[in-house]
């Protein structure tokens, strides 16, 4: 499979990755929503206002969470396939001898394809390192060293 085929393939699993993110966070609100919604008055008032309070805090937890995936996928959105890269920059998959590495969003390790990924932005330490190299420069990372052998 070729680096621009893996390229598609990993994005479309990133997608999901993501989508789902969304979808977990989105039901949590709702879900945190309908607690807090469906708290009744008891006589011991102050039991039903920490009760509402404390969905409060819950919801607002999620609805961060879902402000992140979201910000996730706009950044992903940013990608762009048809970009040739002469140097290692946003969008670009850069394959080492260590491992390929998707200079985008920060979600770490991911299959796709049967094989494995590094996802990383470019705020990451190894996002810096690799950032603005080319093919055929290395790179010093966690005591090994990173050949780049090609880019997409």
């Amino acid at each position: 499979m070729s680096l621009r085929t893996q390229k598609e393939a990993l994005l479309t699993q990133l997608h999901a990755v993501v989508d789902e993110k969304i979808a977990t966070a989105q039901a949590a609100i709702a879900s945190a929503k309908e607690s807090r919604d469906g708290e009744t008055k008891s006589t011991a008032g102050d039991k039903y206002e920490t009760g509402r309070a404390m969905m409060q805090i819950e919801m607002d937890r999620h609805e961060a969470q879902l402000g992140k995936a979201l910000a996730l996928k706009n950044e992903l959105a940013r990608v762009d396939l048809t970009k040739t890269y002469a140097k290692a920059e946003f969008g670009s998959l850069v394959a080492t001898t260590q491992g390929t590495y998707l200079l985008a969003i920060g979600l770490g390790k991911v299959d796709a394809e049967g094989q494995t990924y590094f996802t990383v932005s470019l705020a990451s330490p190894i996002g810096q390192l690799l950032q603005g190299k080319s093919t055929g420069d290395a790179v010093q990372f966690g005591g090994r060293t990173l050949v780049i052998e090609a880019l997409v």
